[in-house]
C-alpha cells in the first residue's frame, strides 16, 4: 500500500514507511498527516510484520509544523487543533512491533517528537535534531518534554529543551538520543540491518518484551501531549509566538519581549 504523501513498502516481515513530501521538508501538513495516519492503521492490520522503519525522502526526515499553511480546523478549539495535529504521529506508539526511525535528514520540533516516539533511532551525522520551540516563542508539543528526559536524563534534556538548541547527528548519538549516527548513505542500510536482526527473533516474544519495557518506564506520551496542546495553544496566542514564527520565515533572529 502507498499514498502519494506517505509510502508503505513491506518486504520480508519489515515495513518501511516513508514521508514523501521532500519539497515541503516532509513537514506536518494536513495532507501528510492524514496519509501518515492511514498508513499507520494499515501497518497495525499487518499481523505478520516483525519490525517497522520510518524514514523520509529528500534532505529532511520531518521539519515539524508547516507555518506557511493554516493550522487546523476553524470549527475546533485551538488546543484541539494542536492535539489533532500530533495524533497521527502519536499513533506510532500503538504499533506493536519495534519501530526504527531512519533519520535520513533533519528532524525538528514535531518531527523530532516523531523520532523520539520510535523505539530505536539511526541518525544522519550531517543533519540537525532537536526541539526549537523556545526559540519560536511557544510551548512544545508532541510530548517531547515527556520522552526526552526518560531517554537521556533530566540535565541533558533540560539543556536541549530550554535552549531550543539543535544538535548534530554525532552529538545526538553521544547524548543517547540516537542509537547510531551514520554517514547519509549508510542511515537506511544500518536501519535495515537492525530491523533484520529484530525480525530474526521470535516475533511474539519481541512484542511482549516491548510492552514490558514501556510498562515499567511510566511511558505515557499521549497524556503529556494533551497538556501540551493546551499550553501550546495559549502561548501561540502571545506576541512572542508571532515574532518567533515571523523571524523563522524571514530567516532572522527573533526579538522576544516576554508577552
Amino acid at each position: 500500500m502507498s499514498t502519494n504523501a506517505v509510502l508503505l513498502d513491506i518486504q520480508d516481515h519489515i515495513g518501511v514507511i516513508t514521508l514523501n513530501r521532500p519539497e515541503n521538508r516532509n513537514s506536518m501538513t494536513a495532507e501528510l498527516l492524514a496519509a501518515f495516519h492511514a498508513v499507520v492503521l494499515e501497518v497495525q492490520r499487518q499481523r505478520d510484520l516483525r519490525c517497522v522503519i520510518i524514514t523520509g525522502s529528500g534532505p529532511n526526515f520531518c521539519a515539524g509544523a508547516d507555518f506557511n499553511s493554516a493550522l487546523g480546523d476553524g470549527d475546533r478549539l485551538p488546543h484541539e487543533n494542536f492535539l489533532a495535529m500530533y495524533q497521527p504521529f502519536l499513533a506510532v506508539a500503538d504499533i506493536e512491533p519495534p519501530v526504527i526511525a531512519a533519520l535520513n535528514g533533519h528532524a525538528v520540533g514535531g518531527g523530532f517528537g516523531l523520532a523520539l516516539i520510535c523505539d530505536l533511532r539511526v541518525a544522519n551525522m550531517q543533519s540537525k535534531y532537536g526541539a526549537n520551540f523556545t526559540r519560536l516563542g511557544f510551548h512544545s508539543g508532541m510530548a517531547v518534554t515527556h520522552m526526552l528526559p526518560r531517554l537521556i536524563g533530566l540535565p541533558r534534556a533540560n539543556e536541549i529543551l530550554l535552549t531550543g538548541r539543535l544538535v548534530g547527528g554525532a552529538r545526538a548519538a553521544q547524548l543517547g538520543i540516537m542509537n547510531y549516527a551514520e554517514e547519509p548513505t549508510e542511515v537506511m542500510p544500518r536501519a535495515l540491518k537492525l530491523a533484520r536482526e529484530i525480525a530474526a527473533c521470535a516475533p511474539a516474544v519481541v512484542r511482549m518484551m516491548k510492552r514490558s519495557i514501556y510498562r515499567d518506564l511510566d511511558w505515557n506520551p499521549r497524556a503529556t501531549a494533551e497538556l501540551d496542546a493546551h499550553l501550546q495553544s495559549r502561548t501561540f496566542e502571545m506576541e512572542d509566538a508571532r515574532e518567533g514564527v515571523a523571524a523563522l520565515l524571514e530567516k532572522r533572529e527573533p526579538a522576544f519581549r516576554g508577552r
